[in-house]
């Protein structure tokens, strides 16, 4: 799905080109989702530069703007379950995107479970996961994957390598055994899917955000939990898509980098 010859002209791309290609290979139209995902706000016909970021947001739309960018491509948009009012913040975020002709695309479950560019192969990727499974049921869709380390690996090692490669800070309930092996990754908000790693018998469950319920399920259930940040959990498949889109159309692609504590 990925291979292809790269397409350029003067280094730029139209916008319907760009949008068709994403739209095919995330398989927007194939995955249920509350995200109104593709293209949400349109913007010039041409692209020369693209922005990406988890959310949509005004700090977002600026450094697109700052940064001459045409299109702004988000995991997190600004259009869940359809457009109910123009009002307040969507009111003031879509006239900054058309007032500045820029196009904004978000992909929220498309990108999650994309099994080669998605967040949670990227998570499963950079901790050396193999032998990969579906894992995760969310909406009737398995979102994550669960896999084995080569060999065993501290718990600490491992809280170690999630903080230095993100970015990030974890939060950790150390319940199970000391050393792990068989792990899941549910990038996000994915506290809830603890029962299904329960019943996977899995040495770590690796998320975003914590539950507070979670404390005394992980404890009871003798299982490492690690919440590795909403946010940082969910950069690896932005920034898979950004090069993807960069070796396909050779335009520049650029992650814009805007944490937060979540």
């Amino acid at each position: 799905m990925l291979k292809g010859k790269k397409v350029s002209s003067k280094n730029s791309v139209s916008r319907d080109t760009l949008v068709a290609f994403l739209d095919s290979l995330l398989e927007t139209s194939k995955i249920k989702d509350h995200s109104c995902n593709g293209l949400q706000v349109e913007g010039t016909g041409q692209i020369k530069k693209i922005a990406l970021a988890v959310d949509a947001s005004m700090e977002a739309y600026r450094k697109a703007v700052e940064l001459d960018c045409q299109m702004l491509i988000v995991h997190h948009g600004i259009i869940w379950g359809g457009i109910k009012s123009i009002t307040g913040t969507v009111y003031s975020q879509i006239k900054y995107l058309l007032d500045n002709n820029i196009n904004l695309y978000a992909s929220h479950l498309p990108l999650d479970l994309h099994p080669q560019l998605g967040n949670n192969a990227g998570l499963a990727k950079l901790i050396g996961l193999t032998s990969l499974k579906p894992f995760g049921l969310y909406n009737g869709l398995e979102i994550g994957f669960e896999g084995k380390l080569v060999k065993h690996l501290s718990l600490n090692n491992l809280v170690h390598l999630l903080c230095e490669k993100l970015g990030g800070e974890c939060t950790v309930l150390p319940f199970g055994e000391e050393k792990v092996k068989r792990i899941a990754v549910v990038s996000g908000g994915a506290a809830e899917e603890l029962d299904q790693a329960i019943k996977k018998g899995v040495d770590c469950f690796i998320t975003g955000e914590p539950s507070h319920p979670n404390y005394h399920a992980a404890l009871e259930a003798g299982i490492n939990v690690i919440y590795a940040g909403h946010y940082h959990t969910e950069k690896p498949g932005v920034q898979a898509l950004g090069n993807a889109i960069r070796n396909r159309f050779g335009v520049p692609t650029l992650f814009t980098d805007i944490p937060t504590t979540i």
